[in-house]
């Protein structure tokens, strides 16, 4: 994709700005900046934090380069993130295709709900690597939203919550399946659909271990550039234009739980990147479905290169993060 021009000297846009605004078509939830310093990072949040390393580390460095052109690497990694799944006690569900003349898995563990099992939430990333010519450790993309994926089945799988929950991993979401009926994701919300699963939404953390607080660190594609602050220390909630409900839903309820600050996007799919992650299957087969995210490539460099390595993450600002992301995820189980 083609680069964008940085833009700067706007670091108090977002201060004093309420939930929501409208800005040429584009739906935008942006969160106020806590008062005061971040408070300190605390016990739990540490070992949180040691947990996201040791498990990006483990997709990283333990096993590398994992796509249909790595299927060594590919089998590894479906084999660690399935072992943890079923350390949860929960029992590991496979969805198996075919896709460049090799076997291809998507799966998952299932939270039945309580009180309206029917209705379901997705949370899943993707965990191929790109393909380069030089190898692709893939640390930020997406070994951070799989550690994510992890942390909160181990916080959840447990829990009782109203609402059917899955945590899923999927296949093949880097190009050349990038927007095709290989794309793994797609493969199961077609699924999904077919069978008449009621799901009232899909979250997938996609490159979220990229923080600085350091002005001119973010950028954004045109026609955001100039309107959201310049420092990359938000995390941001994404959807097209139809999941602008759960959008504002999950804003409201992370800045409640969270002192990271955040902001949401529902925007058409001609504003580049909108899609660009798994969420986009669910919204083609019309289920409320966005991405949690660093923003990526408008912030941080190493994006699809061999650098993506885990020592660029930051794993205290990733805990922050995860922290207020399971108890969005418990919420939109329990609304």
């Amino acid at each position: 994709m083609q680069k964008r021009k940085r833009q700067t000297g706007i670091g108090k846009a977002i201060a004093g700005v309420g939930l929501a605004g409208l800005v040429g078509g584009i739906t935008l939830c942006k969160s106020k900046r806590r008062a005061g310093p971040m408070p300190e990072i605390n016990a739990a949040q540490l070992a949180l934090a040691a947990e996201l390393r040791r498990d990006v580390e483990g997709l990283a460095i333990g096993i590398g380069a994992r796509n249909v052109w790595n299927v060594e690497g590919y089998r590894a990694a479906e084999s660690l993130l399935a072992r943890e799944l079923a350390a949860t006690g929960r029992a590991v569900q496979r969805q198996v295709f075919a896709a460049a003349g090799v076997e291809c898995v998507n799966f998952w563990i299932e939270v039945p709900g309580t009180k309206r099992p029917e209705e379901i939430v997705v949370v899943g990333a993707h965990y191929d690597s790109v393909d380069l010519p030089g190898t692709c450790p893939a640390a930020n993309d997406n070994g951070s939203g799989c550690a994510a994926v992890l942390a909160m089945a181990r916080r959840l799988a447990g829990m009782a919550m109203e609402r059917t929950v899955r945590f899923v991993f999927f296949a093949n979401e880097e190009p050349p399946f990038f927007f095709t009926e290989d794309m793994g994701s797609l493969v199961y919300a077609n699924e999904c659909k077919r069978r008449g699963d009621n799901i009232v939404a899909m979250i997938t953390p996609e490159t979220i271990g990229c923080y600085s607080e350091e002005p001119g660190s973010q950028w954004y594609p045109l026609p955001l550039g100039g309107i959201l602050g310049d420092r990359a220390d938000f995390i941001a909630f994404v959807g097209l234009s139809s999941a602008g409900k759960l959008v504002k839903q999950c804003v409201g309820v992370f800045r409640e739980a969270s002192w990271v600050t955040c902001m949401g996007a529902a925007m058409p799919g001609s504003v580049p990147m909108v899609g660009a992650s798994d969420h986009w299957g669910f919204w083609r087969n019309g289920y409320p479905a966005l991405m949690v995210t660093d923003t990526a490539l408008y912030r941080y460099p190493f994006y699809h290169t061999p650098q993506d390595t885990p020592e660029k993450l930051n794993y205290e600002m990733m805990a922050r993060v995860v922290e207020g992301f399971w108890v969005v995820v418990a919420r939109l189980a329990t609304v």
